[in-house]
């Protein structure tokens, strides 16, 4: 009886109940909660040209924080992005699937192997730029 409890306990769950916590801590702040971002001062994230087009660049981004000016439909932004280096590669990939599954249900799972290739393949960080790092308690 105990499995049947687990599984349908299972079966009732939000999907990607942790990368929506962790985005929440972590995103929303800047982001918003629906993706929208802070007009002409942060990108947003749902329905984003830059996202949708750079998906093997997300893991770098939420590791190592973003310095440079970002196109994204047809707007600059120009608002550094802190690093949150706190996230292991299994919760930044739980964020990219709660965000892919939130406003790009068409992208493809994230496991883990994933961010851990897209990161060995991150553009360097100049050295003279010391990347922000987000503040945790």
């Amino acid at each position: 009886m105990t499995i049947l409890s687990a599984i349908a306990w299972s079966c009732d769950r939000k999907p990607y109940a942790q990368g929506e916590y962790l985005y929440g801590k972590y995103c929303s702040s800047c982001h918003m909660d629906n993706g929208s971002g802070l007009e002409g001062v942060i990108p947003p994230l749902a329905k984003a040209d830059f996202y949708e087009a750079n998906p093997n660049l997300l893991p770098c981004i939420i590791r190592h924080g973003w310095q440079d000016s970002m196109l994204v439909n047809g707007r600059w932004y120009t608002q550094p992005m802190a690093a949150v280096d706190v996230l292991n590669d299994v919760e930044i990939g739980n964020v990219i699937n709660y965000i892919n599954h939130s406003w790009y249900p068409e992208m493809d799972y994230i496991s883990a192997k994933d961010v851990q290739s897209a990161l060995r393949e991150c553009p360097n960080i100049p050295q003279d730029t010391i990347p922000l790092k987000i503040m945790t308690k």
